[in-house]
């Protein structure tokens, strides 16, 4: 009976938690929507998102094929944003970038995080000696110039997404262990966690199901600084030959195949341009929004 009654509840505790997050995320969207620059950022990241996801579905030429006959064409009918220098269709080839933009930022985003957050958390809550170690060991990854790093790996390992994701993912774990740690340690002090405590629960129990939720907020917001950010290394390392090799349709390798034709066919440097800006542009703007969403002065998370 007893058991049947805490299943009850507890079905129902989680029942109240799905509703009462459900209800935070309406807020939480209906603060975004109030920001106009909030709301433009939220529409530039899904048009992004959009873009990547169905990028086969549409591009309208076959973005490797050559036509030099056709070579620096400017926008028209038949090619949207022009050819570029071997006649390939500039639309076409800034879709796909897209999509290797997006990958890459995601892939090495998820690494700073699934390693970032834990040590992080870890540092946070442990505190004395591990917090030393783990901090040192932060320290020195903060030591390495995140450009030269990541130049120094795609060189030694040669471009491949995984490459990419580790060269600019090792960069971003020092800013989650950082923030995650902080607001560990402005969590752990609360009544909730003596609270677990004396009902029994592990420690480990009570940093990642108790501790961490509450830490959330920073971290989403650091997560879409950190995608604009992988998305400038990306193509600035494509830009400089050490990303994807040509015919690869990466933005930065555009605007570096672009350079000396830029007073004779200015758009095939202005678009692919065009492309990081707003991309980049779209993420600090849902960033700065979602500051706004979990600044605790205007919302209560």
């Amino acid at each position: 009976m007893a058991k049947t009654v805490a299943r009850a509840s507890g079905k129902g505790l989680l029942r109240l938690r799905v509703a009462g997050a459900g209800r935070r995320t309406l807020e939480a969207l209906g603060v975004i929507l109030r920001n106009r620059l909030a709301t433009l950022g939220l529409l530039i990241v899904l048009a992004t998102c959009f873009t990547a996801l169905f990028a086969p579905n549409i591009i309208t030429h076959d973005p490797f094929t050559m036509n030099l006959p056709d070579r620096l064409l400017g926008p028209s009918s038949e090619h949207l944003l022009g050819t570029d220098i071997y006649g390939r269709d500039i639309f076409t080839r800034i879709v796909l970038g897209t999509r290797i933009a997006m990958r890459v930022a995601l892939g090495a985003v998820l690494l700073a995080v699934a390693i970032g957050v834990p040590l992080g958390a870890a540092s946070g809550y442990a505190g004395g000696w591990v917090d030393s170690v783990i901090m040192r060991f932060v320290d020195a990854l903060l030591a390495f110039p995140g450009r030269l790093l990541a130049i120094a790996l795609v060189a030694a390992m040669g471009p491949n997404f995984f490459t990419l994701y580790l060269a600019i993912g090792i960069n971003g774990i020092p800013s989650y262990a950082r923030v995650v740690r902080g607001s560990v340690l402005s969590q752990k002090e609360k009544e909730y966690v003596e609270a677990a405590r004396m009902t029994g629960e592990s420690e480990l129990r009570i940093l990642f199901l108790q501790v961490l939720p509450n830490c959330i907020a920073p971290i989403l917001v650091l997560v879409t600084l950190d995608f604009a950010h992988a998305i400038l290394v990306e193509s600035s390392l494509s830009f400089l030959g050490l990303g994807f090799p040509p015919p690869a349709p990466s933005w930065g390798l555009m605007l570096s195949e672009a350079r000396g034709y830029m007073e004779l066919a200015p758009h095939v440097a202005i678009f692919p341009g065009l492309a990081i800006s707003l991309t980049i542009l779209g993420f600090n703007l849902l960033g700065d929004g979602l500051r706004d969403v979990f600044d605790p002065r205007q919302y209560e998370v």
